[in-house]
């Protein structure tokens, strides 16, 4: 655990600190009572400082545990207001519903799928689906060829309706 190296605390009970905050959603406050109940004595203050710091760090290296029992995607699009302006919002789900990732645009198009499909890929390094559920929109089906010509995408993607 050299990423704790230099603090007062032991590694283990900032990471127990984090995962409950970020898994349970309470407050800093009922955490630090949880932590002095168990004999840890803790500011709420410091424990705001490990989940701003901790907090992303652990959700990228827990992901790759999180994803590797789904093997499905579904992705879809939606019309939302965004400043007064309408725009196209893509976003793909894992059979959970956790969002994996989205995009905003402003077109419903194949360039605006493949750009939405291309950076779900480069973000998702160890969930890569083997299955993708959309709905009837065409573009995914070209975006998905494309990505396959380039060598972006595994041959064995399918896109499900």
């Amino acid at each position: 655990m050299s990423e704790f190296k230099f603090r007062q605390f032991q590694g283990e009970i900032i990471l127990w600190a984090v995962s409950w905050y970020c898994e349970y959603g309470m407050s800093y406050r009922d955490l630090e009572e949880m932590l002095n109940e168990r004999g840890v004595d803790v500011d709420h203050t410091t424990l705001y400082r490990w989940v701003q710091h901790d907090a992303l760090e652990l959700e990228k290296r827990s992901l790759w545990y999180q994803n590797r029992l789904s093997f499905s995607s579904r992705v879809d699009e939606t019309y939302v207001k965004v400043k007064g302006q309408w725009k196209y919002l893509f976003r793909a789900i894992d059979k959970r519903g956790d969002t994996i990732d989205f995009l905003l645009t402003t077109k419903r198009d194949s360039k605006a799928a493949k750009r939405f499909l291309a950076k779900a890929l480069r973000r998702s390094k160890h969930y890569i689906p083997s299955r993708i559920s959309t709905d009837n929109n065409p573009a995914y089906g070209l975006a998905l060829a494309e990505l396959k010509r380039e060598g972006k995408a595994p041959i064995t993607w399918s896109c499900d309706r």
